[in-house]
């Protein structure tokens, strides 16, 4: 599967036709470095080669997006009986604020309706209040909060807003 950001400039737009296209892969161990190298410079406190694994080895969805050799980004999400968990969605540093976070999450919509979920569901860090706007500009609403559940600075706990959308 291919995809470009959607944006408000026609396709005769030079800006529009600058932008590289984009590949959906599966996300494997030989691309696991590359992965962990991203969650090391988005994140404070980011996944490990274990978690990765682990998902990986759970059979969850975990998808890399692909311009080139360039990692734009990647997302791994769990199947229940009638909903998806996302469980890591992260942009490139490199290549936020470009509308990959919403070809991310289109193609997670479209591969959880394709399963039958009826509904997708996520945390985030009450203090990541840039993602939280995506996430709500997606159409997803804040269900509630869960208290201490993120690990923060000086060995404190950080709650996490719980959202979710209707599919």
């Amino acid at each position: 599967m291919s995809a470009l950001p959607t944006s408000s400039s026609t396709a005769a737009d030079d800006t529009a036709s600058a932008r590289p296209e984009a590949r959906f892969e599966a996300l494997t161990l030989d691309r696991l470095d590359a992965v962990l190298a991203v969650e090391q410079r988005a994140y404070s406190h980011p996944w490990t080669r274990g978690n990765f694994t682990d998902a990986l080895a759970s059979g969850y969805q975990a998808q890399v997006l692909m311009a080139g050799d360039h990692l734009l980004g990647y997302f791994v999400a769990m199947m229940g009986v009638d909903e998806v968990h996302l469980l890591n969605i992260t942009v490139t540093p490199e290549f936020q604020r470009q509308g990959w976070a919403r070809v991310l999450l289109d193609a997670l919509a479209l591969w959880s309706r394709g399963r039958g979920a009826q509904w997708l569901w996520l945390e985030v860090r009450a203090s990541n209040l840039r993602a939280q706007a995506i996430y709500q500009v997606h159409g997803f609403r804040r269900v509630g909060d869960r208290k201490r559940y993120y690990p923060a600075d000086q060995g404190q706990r950080e709650d996490a807003v719980v959202m979710s959308l209707g599919l």
